[in-house]
């Protein structure tokens, strides 16, 4: 482990892959409903590393040393925000302010942590996820935040 990180471990992270919960905004989805709804789906547990509810607090889910519960995690780390659809339940851009200042700051640290590792949305890992998640473009609005790790 190197000195000065915050999160880092041995696992070899090569992406930073930013989800959303798919719930509505005007309904709470507290990160108990998110355990539960993940337990029914045969995990152990929350399957992401870190969960931010729409106050931006940022519950720690599952450590980082940790391999997440599915698919391109071996090699990853996950970060839900609750939200994702709009009143409608159609797929939309629904942080708040709070969750947006606290992903940035998790993004920073883990970015410092894991400086060869690329900011992803669930969508961007492949052209055959037919997924809206997570609703914005992860990649093009962290772009900066990787030039800004780059440089250092």
């Amino acid at each position: 482990m190197t000195a000065g990180c915050f999160y880092q471990n041995y696992r070899e992270v090569r992406l930073l892959i930013i989800h959303c919960s798919a719930t509505r905004y005007d309904r709470d989805f507290p990160v108990e409903a998110l355990r539960a709804s993940h337990k029914a789906r045969g995990f152990a547990d929350i399957g992401y590393h870190f969960y931010i509810t729409r106050d931006g607090y940022l519950h720690r889910c599952r450590p980082v040393n940790q391999i997440g519960a599915a698919g391109w995690n071996d090699r990853s780390i996950g970060i839900c925000y609750e939200g994702g659809l709009d009143e409608a339940g159609t797929p939309s851009d629904t942080r708040t302010y709070a969750q947006k200042c606290s992903l940035l700051d998790l993004l920073r640290q883990l970015r410092r942590d894991y400086p060869e590792a690329k900011i992803v949305g669930h969508c961007q890992l492949s052209p055959y996820i037919r997924k809206a998640c997570p609703c914005f473009d992860a990649r093009e609005e962290y772009a900066g935040l990787e030039e800004e790790v780059s440089r250092k």
